[in-house]
């Protein structure tokens, strides 16, 4: 009588752990970004209502510095948006990267795009 056996080796569950490791650190240190971005996002769609109902530019700028300030955003400020009307609707644009450190000098780069227009 032969049972075989099957499984992973120790070795195996050391290689899959190193992964899932590396995959949740990757998540947490992603996550403060995601959140600004989506901090970011909220602002520049409530700007860009402002605008829709008559607000100036600098207007839009100020509110939008107050809203950051509150929600925490640093990667971006008020003069970096790009603020435009076309077809008398308020374009609200901003491109940004933002680098995530992951271990020692190595770093992953993500780049966001945010705009209100869909």
């Amino acid at each position: 009588m032969h049972n075989k056996q099957s499984g992973l080796s120790l070795v195996s569950v050391l290689i899959l752990g190193a992964f899932f490791a590396f995959v949740l650190l990757i998540g947490f240190r992603t996550v403060p970004a995601v959140t600004e971005y989506l901090a970011v996002k909220k602002a520049v769609q409530a700007i860009a209502e402002e605008g829709d109902n008559g607000a100036s530019v600098t207007e839009m700028r100020r509110s939008f510095d107050r809203r950051a300030s509150v929600d925490n955003v640093e990667s971006v400020r008020s003069l970096d948006l790009a603020i435009s009307k076309v077809g008398g609707q308020t374009v609200v644009e901003v491109q940004y990267g933002r680098a995530v450190p992951v271990a020692g000098n190595v770093s992953l780069l993500i780049d966001f795009d945010v705009s209100n227009v869909r």
